[in-house]
């Protein structure tokens, strides 16, 4: 290792080499996050091999020259562009077909070129360079052109970044506020165009795609925001370019197909091990979801034992999908957390906590069902497996919302009485004042019944009278104003007498 550091920072090719790759890296690492999030792969594949025939042609008029190499490709490119465009609109043809037909045909022409120039007198190509690379060849010329393209990449994507971000996510509405969407995106076929050619001495035409993808792809594991991932993508094309040239110098390979290997493998580590969407974390946040599942199925489950005084361990494993060794040990996590209580004789009993939790489950399951029947329009017999799935899953303020939108209901489309909220029995409710009373709205409200409160121009403190009462809705006097309430909703709200 210390031989190939040494030959890094005193041969002057190999300076060259490592700058020409460090360049490489971060350039494509940067553009790879608009070509993937805009859904441009093919395109940057077809970009790629399409320049070829460009560098021939510029070959055979100008001879070998950096600058020449650099107006060919983008010509090339700018021509493929132009022909994938036409026969996407006037030949009915599949977009993804007509960039394959575009690119082979001018990929076949530059191989062709290159068979052909090689073949006279005095004059060499190497298709494999153009293919794969020579980055330890280098060349002062290259090097600096690859370092202008680099600058006006970055600068472009600085200034024109709203653009971009607006094209990328939003291209609708980016067309209203009056951006061309086929300008940006042409114009990003432009910035690929250029960094296919920085990159051609590096990892050459066919693995430009692999620094171009494989970075923002990564970097996309680990951040959904953009500007995150710009910054993680052109970090990690920087190391899979550096790590690569140096696995290549040491194993005496080829540093192009280096650099796509170490890219290759940084992206698997992160697709493993990424902390929100490796595929470990994920297998962990699933099984802490089946887990939740099931625990909480316990918990229903006796529940309704319990309120039929049948709660034991062999009426509650007919009711459950596992074995009885798991439902065991799950009893004994409820048991310490005092939800159930185990006796040691076996018998099993709920904790007044316990059944609280297993009331909330219920109460999610008969608000789904009744949203379902009253919203979605479902049939009694269509909701309960649906409910049965997503009383797991919804959340605190899902459910209030829901509670709000369908009125407070009292009972489910079966009739079936709808448990309070969590500490909503304890509440001293609106409902119970009888007529001529007088009562304050409590401070204390859940925040929808604060929302709704406002919704009639009430509000905590205000103080209220009970003019009248029927099955339907409560009337109140305030100040001067007289309101009815519906009497699922005096049922929310707290009072203070």
């Amino acid at each position: 290792m210390e031989q190939i550091l040494e030959i890094l920072f005193t041969e002057t090719w190999a300076i060259r080499a490592l700058i020409a790759s460090m360049i490489v890296g971060l350039t494509c690492g940067v553009l790879g996050c608009f070509v993937v999030l805009r859904n441009m792969s093919l395109v940057g594949d077809a970009l790629a091999h399409s320049i070829l025939p460009g560098v021939v042609f510029a070959f055979i008029l100008v001879g070998y020259s950096a600058l020449g190499f650099f107006a060919g490709a983008v010509i090339a490119s700018f021509l493929t562009a132009i022909g994938i465009t036409w026969i996407q609109h006037n030949i009915k043809t599949k977009n993804d077909a007509a960039i394959g037909i575009v690119f082979t045909a001018m990929f076949s022409i530059g191989v062709m070129g290159i068979s052909f120039v090689s073949k006279s007198g005095g004059v060499h190509l190497d298709l494999k360079d153009f293919l794969f690379g020579n980055v330890l060849g280098v060349s002062n010329q290259d090097l600096y052109l690859t370092a202008f393209i680099a600058v006006y990449v970055f600068l472009s994507i600085i200034i024109f970044y709203r653009y971009l971000f607006a094209t990328t996510f939003q291209p609708v509405i980016a067309e209203t506020m009056g951006i061309s969407v086929r300008m940006v995106h042409y114009f990003v076929m432009l910035l690929l165009s250029f960094t296919v050619v920085a990159s051609l001495q590096t990892v050459g035409v066919i693995l430009v795609v692999a620094m171009l993808i494989t970075p923002a792809s990564t970097a996309l594991l680990l951040s959904d925001r953009l500007k995150y991932v710009l910054l993680i993508s052109a970090f990690l094309g920087l190391i899979s370019a550096v790590i690569g040239l140096i696995v290549s110098i040491a194993l005496q390979t080829t540093p192009g197909p280096a650099m796509a290997v170490t890219a290759t493998v940084i992206y698997l580590l992160v697709a493993m091990f990424a902390p929100r969407k490796g595929l470990i974390s994920r297998s962990i946040r699933k099984s802490r979801q089946n887990r939740k599942i099931n625990l909480e199925d316990i918990l229903k489950q006796s529940l309704k034992l319990n309120e039929k005084g049948k709660l034991n361990v062999l009426n509650l494993t007919e009711r459950i999908t596992f074995g009885h060794s798991k439902l065991h040990r799950y009893l004994k996590y409820l048991n310490a957390n005092k939800l159930i209580k185990m006796e040691e004789n076996g018998a099993l009993s709920m904790t007044p906590a316990g059944i609280e939790e297993a009331n909330q489950l219920v109460r999610a399951h008969r608000l789904w069902e009744t949203y379902l029947v009253a919203r979605i329009g479902l049939t009694e017999e269509q909701i309960h497996e649906d409910a049965e799935k997503y009383e797991h899953l919804l959340t605190e303020e899902i459910l209030d919302e829901v509670d709000a939108s369908l009125g407070y209901p009292r009972t489910d489309p079966h009739g079936s009485p709808i448990p309070y909220k969590k500490g909503w029995h304890k509440i001293n409710p609106l409902s119970n004042t009888k007529i001529g009373q007088t009562a304050v709205i409590a401070n204390d409200q859940p925040q929808q019944i604060i929302s709704r409160l406002w919704e009639m121009r009430l509000s905590p403190a205000d103080k209220l009278e009970v003019t009248a009462r029927n099955e339907e809705a409560i009337t109140i006097q305030w100040k001067e104003i007289k309101l009815k309430i519906p009497n699922s909703l005096a049922e929310k709200i707290n009072i203070e007498n």
